[in-house]
């Protein structure tokens, strides 16, 4: 039993890990195609200025005008801190829940036999809500924060750091709105990841059926 509760526990750390590295990866391309998203939705709000005539405009105005490193990747900071344990956790709560759901349902079957594809689908389906959606809990206030800093002036010597932004919106707003829009993004985040990862299994699952042909 410690053997297999050590392995099992290694197994976890490496999905962790690799899932941490793969959020790593993804904020170099997130970061700045987010922030570009969030300048023209600023924008777009009545009264604003109309400081760029699309996505690609933006792109190149922010790097002409303050770099890549300063403008375009503003925000890459909090980003990495958002999406690298976001990930490692998102992944190895999936697979953490779906190995205990599984073991669960199939504890039923003497009594009610279910086939074992269902209990793929249901445990994965389940696992993925509860991933993505407590992933979201822990990591929403770096995404407050992203966001704050995405928007606000890009003139370098108005620009402010990831903890001085924190600490400005804790101070003027209070702490609970580091968590204003969360209970949207869990309503959104549950069915979405309940959906993809069922798919995901599904069309590995047909894959590997189409090899073994």
């Amino acid at each position: 039993d410690a053997l297999n509760t050590s392995s099992t526990e290694q197994n976890y750390l490496k999905v962790f890990t690799c899932g941490a590295l793969a959020g790593t990866v993804q904020a170099f391309v997130i970061c700045p195609v987010e922030h570009i998203k969030c300048r023209l939705q600023i924008q777009a709000t009545p009264g604003a200025k109309q400081l760029y005539k699309g996505p690609i405009d933006a792109c190149v105005s922010i790097v002409k005008n303050h770099g890549i490193f300063r403008g375009l990747y503003r925000g890459m900071g909090v980003t990495l801190w958002r999406e690298t344990p976001a990930f490692g956790m998102y992944f190895a709560v999936y697979d953490t829940i779906k190995d205990r759901v599984e073991s669960l349902l199939e504890e039923k079957d003497d009594d009610h036999p279910i086939p074992s594809h269902a209990h793929a689908w249901a445990a994965s389906a389940l696992a993925g809500g509860i991933s993505g959606a407590s992933t979201w809990g822990i990591i929403y206030p770096f995404d407050v924060i992203k966001s704050q800093m995405q928007t606000s002036p890009l003139e370098r010597h108005l620009q402010k750091g990831m903890w001085t932004v924190g600490s400005d919106i804790i101070r003027d707003h209070g702490f609970k709105h580091m968590f204003r829009g969360l209970g949207v993004t869990l309503v959104r985040a549950f069915p979405v990841n309940a959906i993809i990862f069922p798919v995901y299994e599904f069309v590995l699952m047909q894959i590997g059926s189409w090899k073994s042909r």
